[in-house]
């Protein structure tokens, strides 16, 4: 069982990626593109049949591309995201994926899909042309066999999973949806000498975010790992940030609200998923 461990909250800046990171970010203030349109408030809620919403993804063409994972939620409802729904998967689509995309490629030279992003969902064959995808709020994931299935053998054939934006009881059902994909494997929690922190730039501090949480209950951020072979020597195959939304502080990285230092971490921490997935 998970206890939350309070810290102080801290974060160290590496000055040659901060420039980077910050001009990209004022950048994106400015940026065009087409977005799906936000709601304004919540509204009702439904545990019933998530609605279909329209997007269109990009063509594969061997470039990085961001491929968000989509699941029906147990609970959605109308909200401040895209389509004017919050359906769970959605938080932070699309600004959040093609920030990334910009900042990987501005600070490592790797060739990305920045025009758009990918949704995918787990019961899809186009989801193995993605070697990492994206999930968030998973603590109202469900999973169907078909599902569990696909992201076992997506994970076990070299995909790498990055879990995000989830605290408290959602980490319960996030276990369980897990158990049904790789029941021979538990969550391993992993720290700052891990080498995913270490895979482009060298982070040494994992105290930084997590605040949105405190009000839920939840406390600093704690990273969980699923291994190959349950082993923490081998590759390294789903993160979890738990009481973490490294997401939003990607997407909002142009809001004056959000610290430079904040975003500039949360993009180090994004780079470094990416760069690991490449060379394990």
């Amino acid at each position: 069982m998970i206890q939350p461990r309070w810290r102080m909250a801290g974060a160290a800046l590496a000055v040659t990626a901060a420039g980077v990171v910050l001009a990209t970010a004022v950048a994106f203030a400015g940026a065009g593109g087409t977005e799906p349109q936000r709601g304004r408030s919540r509204g009702w809620a439904n545990s019933g049949p998530a609605p279909d919403v329209d997007y269109e993804n990009v063509a594969y063409d061997g470039r990085f591309t961001f491929a968000r994972v989509r699941f029906n939620p147990t609970t959605w409802s109308g909200g401040r995201y895209a389509w004017g729904l919050d359906l769970k998967w959605n938080h932070d689509y699309p600004r959040a994926d093609r920030r990334l995309a910009e900042i990987l490629g501005a600070v490592t030279g790797v060739e990305t899909q920045q025009e758009g992003s990918n949704i995918v969902t787990l019961d899809d064959p186009e989801l193995f042309r993605y070697p990492w995808a994206y999930m968030c709020e998973v603590g109202f994931l469900e999973l169907s066999d078909t599902e569990a299935t696909n992201l076992r053998e997506y994970m076990l054939k070299g995909g790498f999973v990055v879990v995000d934006d989830f605290t408290g009881w959602h980490w319960y059902n996030f276990e369980a949806e897990m158990a049904k994909v790789m029941p021979e494997n538990r969550f391993i929690e992993i720290f700052a000498d891990h080498p995913i922190f270490h895979a482009f730039f060298e982070i040494d501090d994992l105290t930084f975010g997590g605040g949105q949480y405190r009000f839920q209950g939840g406390g600093p951020p704690r990273y969980f790992a699923l291994f190959e072979d349950n082993d923490p020597t081998k590759r390294l195959m789903m993160i979890a940030n738990f009481d973490n939304d490294i997401g939003e502080f990607w997407e909002f990285a142009d809001n004056p609200y959000v610290l430079i230092d904040l975003s500039n971490d949360a993009f180090k921490l994004g780079v470094n998923y990416v760069m690991y997935s490449m060379f394990h």
